[in-house]
């Protein structure tokens, strides 16, 4: 016999969003860290809410919807908060019963200030890490740092001279010099004109830069920092004086890191450099004293799973272009991503040993 699908609105639902969320669905594993991590910054919560007035939008359902949007590759805060409205599996993961409206977008934006300030993004990615730390996923000797670039949200028309004179003419900005010393951006003034390597095109960029762990290819550190060509050597010299560990690591990182204040910088922290040589028309700063260990080898052959934290995260992640302006913000964007991609990383691996 043939159903019919003319039927009556339900007039009573049965049921919770736990209940509708299979016990096996990759997502459970990804709530229960966050839940733990958010949990430790409840603290912290405080102190950037006040005592009294009308209660906001709890930060942990704004993070969880965040991570979200990293996770799911959604394009725009607007989408999210429409797919919160029907998607049931977002739903239980923000946070929101079945009932409960969803928040209208300019919450992100009227909210990310005071999550900005309060260095949300470092202190998730720290307690993410230290969770990775705790189920022993983590090495304490052995690391490796690079850069990226992160496209600006700004075009190429919006670099001016800084004199307010017009250089377009007639025939456009091409062929015409453009410096970041004599030219900025109208739209964000703290992205650079930069381009990674020669025969690449130059854009208006920031780099991130990360350091992962060499056992599982875990983010342990990141920044961002704007766009030059010594930036990658100072932002790893920084994030190498913060390396866990008691005894003497070894910091991997690729031919761009082979210069003399680089090298003696490490060795300097007593942090052991495994550079890739450039011997291109120079001499490398790396000798014989450490490429002879059987150690330079394996960090050489980690040093690519630093290329797949910064694929997942401008990818998946959507950080290929930022989509918000100045490095405060970029840099915020980039750290919780780090962190989305953690916390996958770490549910695979216990996925794995399970």
């Amino acid at each position: 016999m043939r159903g019919d699908e003319r039927r009556q609105a339900d007039l009573f639902l049965f049921g919770t969003l736990e209940q509708r969320i299979p016990e096996n669905h990759p997502l459970r594993p990804v709530r229960a860290m966050t839940d733990m991590a958010l949990g430790a910054l409840s603290a912290r919560f405080d102190e950037m809410y006040a005592k009294t007035g009308r209660p906001s939008i709890p930060p942990e359902q704004l993070l969880r919807a965040l991570l979200l949007q990293a996770l799911y590759s959604i394009r725009s805060e607007r989408m999210l908060v429409e797919q919160l409205e029907y998607n049931l599996l977002f739903r239980w993961f923000v946070g929101l019963g079945m009932n409960d409206r969803a928040w209208n977008h300019a919450v992100f934006s009227k909210n990310r200030e005071r999550l900005l300030a309060g260095d949300v993004a470092e202190e998730f990615f720290a307690c993410v890490v230290e969770q990775a730390r705790t189920m022993r996923l983590l090495s304490d000797e052995h690391f490796t740092v690079d850069g990226t670039l992160i496209e600006a949200w700004a075009s190429h028309k919006s670099f001016r001279p800084k004199d307010g004179s017009d250089d377009d003419g007639e025939g456009g900005f091409r062929g015409s010099k453009r410096r970041n010393d004599t030219h900025r951006s109208t739209t964000d003034p703290e992205a650079k004109l930069y381009r990674k390597s020669k025969g690449q095109e130059a854009k208006l960029s920031y780099l991130g830069h990360a350091v992962i762990d060499n056992r599982h290819g875990l983010a342990v550190d990141t920044t961002l920092t704007e766009a030059n060509g010594r930036a990658e050597r100072e932002a790893a010299l920084k994030m190498a004086e913060r390396l866990p560990g008691e005894g003497r690591v070894t910091l991997g990182a690729d031919k761009g890191y082979d210069a003399r204040d680089f090298v003696e910088g490490l060795r300097d922290l007593d942090v052991t450099p495994h550079v890739a040589q450039n011997t291109s028309r120079r001499r490398s700063r790396i000798d014989g004293r450490t490429t002879r260990h059987v150690g330079y080898e394996k960090s050489q052959k980690k040093r690519k799973l630093v290329e797949q934290v910064f694929g997942w995260i401008k990818t998946t992640g959507g950080l290929r272009k930022t989509r918000h302006r100045g490095r405060d913000r970029v840099g915020w964007m980039f750290t919780f991503a780090a962190a989305a991609y953690n916390l996958v990383r770490i549910r695979n691996l216990m996925e794995a040993t399970a």
